[in-house]
């Protein structure tokens, strides 16, 4: 069996961290366990580049489910959608420039996402969640956040 390439290895990490994001967001709003709860599930959009490698934009996953409230105007319940914007980072990946933060940033403005998230999984623990907050003087952009409380 031949050893696999760095490039090989990034890919498979970074597999296994979308699958692992997906799975820790639906197990931890009870999804995964079997509940009858009432809570409509969020569907996971994944966006792989050719050959399920990495592939352009700031974008990896979009968590999507529709809004069941009673909106304003002419829309009825259910016909808009609550949007959550993922980064994926897995192994020893980097995190956000200060740079792709922006771009994360105009990106959620542009589809008034409800929350911008960056989940960082390494192999034998489950991922960690982080909320993109106001960049203030010493504060990190980067807060930690529970799964349930993103996914409510």
């Amino acid at each position: 069996m031949r050893a696999r390439t760095p490039a090989e290895k990034a890919a498979h990490t970074a597999t296994w961290a979308t699958i692992m994001t997906r799975w820790h967001a639906r197990y931890a709003t009870g999804a995964g366990r079997g509940t009858r709860s009432t809570v409509k599930q969020w569907q996971f959009v994944g966006f792989p580049g050719p050959r399920g490698r990495e592939s352009r934009g700031i974008v990896d996953l979009l968590a999507i489910r529709r809004d069941h409230h009673a909106p304003p105007g002419i829309h009825k319940p259910g016909d808009l959608f609550e949007i959550i914007l993922v980064q994926v980072k897995g192994g020893s990946a980097r995190w956000p420039t200060t740079d792709d933060i922006g771009r994360l940033r105009a990106v959620a403005k542009r589809y008034r996402a409800r929350d911008t998230v960056l989940a960082s999984w390494t192999k034998g623990a489950a991922p960690e969640f982080f909320r993109l907050g106001v960049d203030r003087a010493g504060r990190p952009p980067w807060l930690p956040v529970d799964p349930r409380e993103l996914f409510r």
